[in-house]
């Protein structure tokens, strides 16, 4: 039990020490400390308490005491003096409860050897996933790599439900410091540049590129480094400068469009940056945006180029095998058309007449992007519902469009649709905020019909939960999607649905006898099917 007995022994009988003098100061000392703990744990377990329970008292006990008595020198030096791994160590590291004690200490004493080989020991033993902070892990540089790894396996792994949670936890650890930072980068870009699968991992450093910004970090210059090298100074000066100040520059501008323009262009990924990309889209489409007029076309050329170009360029050999330019003419039209419509400070009657060349447009990805832009800004107006008596306005019916042409951005128009189904309309009579709310579950019902069933479906059983959402809507979406569903049915989308058909409260006057009626029906072709049985 005392871990220096043996040493201390061994000096005391060089030095002519008497062996039965040593004995009795041994007895006549020793507290027996761990024997009383133990001998109490007995008579606990003889008194009728559970084994489990007692020895979760001890651990948690013992546990509290380390954290307040812990030192690290002498952690260190019981480690300096044993020199090599402690037999008791690597028993430790078996158990959940020491291994999240080693944790915490390490997160108080960074400093401390011995917590840090002792977390090597951990993620060696398989136990990384457990490594949430990132201060122990970003302490060496195995550990952080196998937590890397544990990471983005973890998102190459996500369903479309657990994809942003994944991606935001995978980016803040990234973002924990310069050195995780660039580190990470620098590994998660080789991997890009690999065929099978390279746009996922892309797709990975742009989002740890986001929240590195949202922490008011500017890693601009990491960014242009890993994309644009020793090469392509010119371009990537010219984006620095704009994406370290968040905010175009018509001179940078007028440069990138001559660049671009020229018979051997930089690789196209360099104006595929999100930031820069969001820039030109709020430009052209955000109302009340101040464009330099002169420059325009310049603007629109850009964002045609980068949207439509098909670009085999490979930053390692530093060449192009083929590049493909051809649907950049149609997109700039689609893009001119489109903005000088939006633009324009234009009544429902006018965009009615416009309403054929906007959903031809429609078609182009990079303008529905900026049509969602542009319809955002003014359906998010205060007033705008009390000035439209429309019941569907025309602007929510361009989303529609979108919705029907690019299935990428359904979930941006699912968030758009929640913003406004969740908006307080205060200055509106109650029955016409319902009006309102009525049509917004259309507007879901539309977009469950395109395709985005499952997260449409789990928002309003979100809503009906959560007990502030009227019932009379939650019976109408209801209502609309068992019109515009029929079988088969997923196991998914029944765990989700079918509480909310089988509910009383929601589905009761909608039944009727003899099983005849489409409440019915589903319930029993569910229970048939899927073999479910939810209490009402």
């Amino acid at each position: 039990m005392e871990p220096e007995i043996f040493s201390q022994l061994k000096k005391y009988f060089q030095a002519g020490g008497n062996p039965e003098q040593v004995i009795d100061l041994l007895s006549a000392n020793y507290i027996a400390v761990a024997q009383m703990a133990n001998l109490m744990a007995e008579w606990l377990i003889l008194a009728g308490a559970e084994i489990q329970t007692v020895q979760q008292l001890v651990e948690n006990h013992l546990h509290d005491m380390i954290l307040k008595t812990f030192d690290p020198k002498k952690a260190d030096a019981i480690f300096a003096e044993e020199g090599e791994t402690p037999s008791w160590l690597a028993e430790l590291i078996e158990y959940p409860t020491w291994r999240s004690l080693i944790y915490r200490l390490a997160e108080d004493y960074p400093d401390c050897l011995m917590l840090n080989f002792t977390i090597k020991l951990i993620s060696d033993a398989g136990f990384q996933g457990e490594i949430t902070s990132i201060s122990t892990a970003a302490q060496q540089i195995e550990v952080f790599s196998r937590i890397l790894k544990t990471s983005v396996t973890t998102y190459l792994n996500s369903t479309p439900e657990t994809l942003n949670k994944n991606l935001s936890e995978c980016s803040a650890m990234v973002c924990h410091g310069q050195h995780t930072y660039v580190y990470a980068q620098v590994l998660l870009s080789v991997l890009a540049t690999e065929q099978k699968g390279g746009h996922v991992i892309r797709r990975l450093q742009q989002e740890v590129q986001k929240e590195a910004m949202k922490s008011n970090h500017d890693v601009t210059p990491i960014t242009m480094a890993l994309m644009a090298g020793f090469q392509h100074t010119r371009a990537a000066q010219c984006l620095s400068s704009m994406l370290s100040r968040d905010a175009l520059n018509p001179a940078d501008i007028v440069q990138l469009h001559k660049l671009y323009s020229s018979s051997d262009p930089p690789p196209v990924e360099l104006l595929r940056i999100p930031q820069f990309l969001e820039l030109l889209i709020d430009s052209l489409f955000k109302p009340g945006s101040k464009l330099n007029q002169e420059h325009k076309s310049k603007y629109i050329f850009l964002l045609a180029y980068a949207s439509s170009v098909c670009d085999t360029y490979s930053v390692k050999k530093g060449g192009r095998k083929t590049i493909n330019k051809d649907e950049v003419k149609g997109t700039m039209q689609a893009l001119e058309k489109v903005h000088s419509i939006c633009s324009g400070t234009k009544g429902n009657m006018e965009l009615l007449a416009e309403l054929d060349t906007l959903y031809k447009c429609i078609k182009f990805a990079v303008v529905s992007l900026g049509v969602i832009k542009w319809v955002e800004n003014i359906v998010c107006e205060p007033n705008y519902f009390s000035l439209n008596s429309d019941y569907c306005p025309i602007h929510l019916a361009l989303l529609d469009e979108v919705v029907s042409n690019h299935p990428l951005l359904h979930s941006t128009v699912l968030q758009l649709y929640t913003t406004l189904f969740e908006g307080s309309y205060g200055e509106m009579e109650i029955l016409a905020t319902l009006e309102i709310k009525k049509m917004l579950v259309d507007r879901l019902v539309n977009l469950l019909s395109r395709g985005y069933v499952l997260p449409v479906v789990k928002y309003m059983a979100q809503c009906w939960e959560s007990t502030d959402t009227d019932i009379s809507l939650i019976r109408y979406f209801v209502t609309e999607v068992l019109e515009t569903i029929a079988p088969p049915y997923s196991q998914e989308f029944v765990s989700l649905f079918l509480p909310l058909v089988e509910n009383e409260e929601i589905t009761g006057s909608m039944r009727v006898d003899m099983d005849s009626d489409p409440v019915s029906e589903f319930i029993v072709h569910c229970k048939a099917t899927h073999g479910t049985n939810h209490v009402a």
